[in-house]
């Protein structure tokens, strides 16, 4: 066995809570992400002094948005046609089979979604409580990243979303799809965007004095760009991406880079 090649065959599965509900590495990693980035945004908020309820209230939007966003991301965005004429599988655990309904879990979910699904709550938050948006905006994005690396250690335990076969002597063989020696792009992935926090976190903590929006702007750039850079290594998630010159993952990715530099554009214009 070569000490390159890592032959992956671990069970999605922790343990089954009940006969019907399995209890998963995915949703696991999903919840301690989110906490992490909780925990990092709360630390943020102790220091500059700003109530720890008003977190918690966001909190709760943060994470609503992010399971609503993402599930109907990957219903709209991927599988239009399958979902619209089952609208009930969009929202609940369920798939319909041979004329009756099983419990399967919820299966797909989408991060361009998650992260329109957060904005949309962020903003909302933000006209409901009267707080500054890219105030917000700002100390969420540095601890977002964290959420998407967790995520993305879920999906390696899951086995899915990984890469291209590659040519080389080292990389992961998913050996509960296959026998492929494959890039292992979640790894790839969640490698980024803890860099991506390092960086966010060390622009915070600068003594340099910038304004509301310019950490936003760079998380958008930085962090949709390594997507957009790390799809070229991934296998399309649906068949119809065959046929475009780039996968949706990429065009997804084309206009939050876009909002992160024109964000940049206007916080640069807006200085004194």
């Amino acid at each position: 066995m070569d000490a390159n090649i890592i032959y992956w065959n671990v069970d999605p599965v922790i343990f089954w809570i009940t006969d019907t509900f399995p209890l998963k590495y995915y949703g696991l990693f999903f919840t301690i992400g989110l906490l992490l980035a909780f925990h990092i945004v709360k630390k943020i908020y102790t220091k500059e002094r700003i109530p720890i309820e008003h977190l918690d209230s966001l909190f709760i939007y943060i994470v609503m948005g992010t399971i609503v966003g993402a599930r109907l991301g990957h219903c709209l965005f991927y599988s239009p046609e399958y979902y619209l004429n089952r609208p009930l599988e969009i929202f609940l655990p369920i798939v319909y089979i041979n004329g009756s309904y099983g419990f399967i879990g919820y299966q797909g979910l989408a991060s361009h979604g998650g992260a329109l699904g957060v904005l949309i709550a962020i903003i909302w938050y933000s006209k409901k409580y009267k707080t500054k948006l890219l105030w917000i905006l700002d100390r969420i994005a540095i601890g977002a990243p964290v959420t998407g690396a967790f995520i993305r250690f879920g999906n390696f335990m899951n086995s899915e979303i990984y890469g291209k076969p590659t040519n080389g002597n080292w990389g992961v063989v998913f050996q509960r799809d296959d026998l492929i020696l494959r890039h292992p792009t979640q790894l790839y992935e969640a490698t980024a965007y803890l860099l991506i926090f390092s960086v966010l976190i060390w622009i915070y903590k600068s003594k340099k004095t910038i304004n509301d929006g310019f950490i936003f702007g760079i998380f958008l750039v930085l962090l949709f760009l390594a997507r957009f850079i790390i799809e070229f290594f991934k296998e399309n998630q649906v068949g119809f991406e065959d046929e475009l010159i780039l996968n949706m993952g990429q065009l997804l990715s084309l206009p939050f880079i876009l909002a992160g530099l024109i964000t940049l554009y206007l916080n640069r214009k807006s200085r004194p």
